[in-house]
């Protein structure tokens, strides 16, 4: 009676381990079913702020006099700015910076005999940052009139920012994201599937580039500030079941 009684919990164990060894293996199969989708958010906007920057030296014997002249300039190109509509909060001059020039005289081998001091060197910068992007835009183009006057200018290319980058960048996720998800859903019903659970979402990197351009994305994502039109793209990787 106890090996009857033996065998039959041997063989309902045997039952309830295949049931669970089967169960397990549907599931398992049935968790590697699934569908990948890449979904793209794209946007066209117009940079809303700009930096403008560039740079004046003056050159003399004794710094006194150096810097007599490089406040000379720095007050011409105040007076210009400010007569161009740019706020004095919206102009930034840097710290001055003062290099030592020396001469070198050669020997008639070549080879050097002596340094000759020739005088200081100072330059100084200024920075203007304004939302206004069209008015300093232009002003930039025109600082050449800083040169025309005395000024030894030099004007670098402007900036171009967004400062509602991140407003823009949880639009364009909504948008790659959804994208996503009607690509997966067209899959499944070509396929004559159905479209499950959600297992995985992954965002790619951010990228701004110009409008129109040939710019490449990089692997750590792209932040153009050379053009004023720029088109931001991001990604969003899904991972759904299949049922």
């Amino acid at each position: 009676m106890k090996t009857y009684s033996n065998a039959i919990i041997i063989a309902i164990a045997v039952i309830v381990s295949a049931f669970l060894f089967s169960n397990a293996f549907q599931n398992r199969n049935k968790g590697n079913d699934t569908i990948s989708v890449t979904g793209l958010g794209k946007k066209d906007f117009v940079s809303d702020l700009i930096v403008w920057s560039g740079s004046f030296s003056k050159k003399s014997l004794t710094l006194k006099d150096a810097y007599a002249s490089l406040d000379s300039d720095r007050e011409s190109i105040k007076r210009y700015l400010s007569s161009k509509g740019i706020k004095s909060d919206e102009m930034v001059f840097s710290a001055v910076n003062f290099n030592k020039d020396f001469d070198i005289i050669y020997n008639e081998n070549g080879s050097t005999r002596q340094q000759v001091f020739a005088g200081f060197t100072l330059t100084q910068s200024v920075t203007v940052q304004s939302k206004d992007v069209n008015k300093i835009e232009d002003i930039s183009r025109q600082s050449s009139e800083l040169i025309n006057s005395g000024v030894e200018f030099y004007s670098n290319p402007p900036e171009y920012y967004y400062t509602k980058l991140a407003e823009l960048k949880i639009k364009m996720i909504a948008e790659a994201t959804k994208d996503a998800s009607t690509r997966a859903k067209s899959i499944a019903e070509n396929a004559d599937a159905g479209l499950g659970h959600l297992k995985k979402s992954d965002m790619g990197v951010f990228q701004i580039t110009g409008q129109n351009s040939s710019e490449d994305f990089s692997y750590g994502g792209s932040f153009n500030t050379n053009s004023k039109n720029k088109t931001a793209n991001i990604t969003v990787k899904l991972v759904y079941e299949v049922n």
